[in-house]
């Protein structure tokens, strides 16, 4: 089990919190330990990388940061409140107002411009932005009224990324966001998520399995066998402009 931390200073609650976190996964007679009593704590605002291997746990602790699962065991606090205790109702509701997620498959509907993909997000959530604002966010401002077939993996990721902050959300979790792009396609889609975490000063957790990322994050979490194996700070971040790999 580790502990870590936050950097001191305004005192603030934190986004999150976790304590002795465990997911146990049953089937066949047999227990696979995804998480292992993890505890942890993501400051308001920062930008943190999840670094490990496949199968370290970093996904099913991102999707019950995101309330997408429920833990066996332990505890969530998002803003002092105790996910963990949340009913199915209750979660429903903080996806939907709080998280916005960007995963590795675009998942955009192919018959909708990217306008409109976007506003799938803005009629449902409690305070959005215009789509025509998130998109220019993510530098998309003269292709809102393209299709998906009319756009780059890079573009269409973009897209992603602004119908996940439409809803003007706390937090924003991305899982192996360019692991599908190349490098120079990859590096424009971090300048975006870069983007609404210094703009809007969101929450922002990011999972790769690629080590050069880490550099544009204020910390960088590394898993293993379901735990924190160490916690890296940043004295400064890079320009996600400036990353390759």
């Amino acid at each position: 089990m580790t502990d870590t931390q936050p950097r001191t200073g305004t005192g603030a609650e934190p986004a999150f919190r976790t304590v002795d976190l465990t997911k146990v996964y049953r089937g066949d007679g047999a227990e696979v330990w995804a998480l292992r009593g993890v505890n942890i704590e993501f400051r308001t605002g920062e930008l943190v990388v999840l670094l490990g291997p496949s199968g370290s746990g970093k996904s099913t602790f991102l999707n019950i940061l995101g309330g997408l699962d429920r833990p066996t065991s332990g505890q969530v606090f998002f803003q002092g409140r105790e996910l963990t205790a949340f009913d199915d109702a209750a979660l429903t509701s903080y996806r939907r107002d709080h998280v916005g997620f960007v995963f590795q498959f675009y998942n955009l509907i192919p018959s909708l411009t990217a306008r409109e993909n976007v506003e799938l997000v803005t009629d449902i959530a409690a305070h959005p932005m215009p789509a025509e604002n998130a998109l220019a966010l993510v530098g998309l401002a003269g292709r809102m009224d393209h299709f998906p077939a009319q756009l780059s993996g890079g573009e269409q990721q973009r897209v992603a990324v602004a119908r996940a902050v439409a809803k003007s959300p706390e937090v924003l979790l991305c899982d192996e966001p360019t692991g599908a792009l190349d490098s120079e396609t990859g590096v424009g889609v971090l300048e975006a998520i870069e983007g609404v975490n210094r703009r809007l000063g969101t929450t922002t957790v990011i999972i790769t399995h690629n080590a050069s990322i880490a550099a544009m994050a204020d910390r960088v979490v590394r898993f293993a066998d379901g735990n924190v194996a160490g916690v890296e700070e940043n004295a400064e971040r890079a320009p996600a402009a400036g990353i390759r790999w």
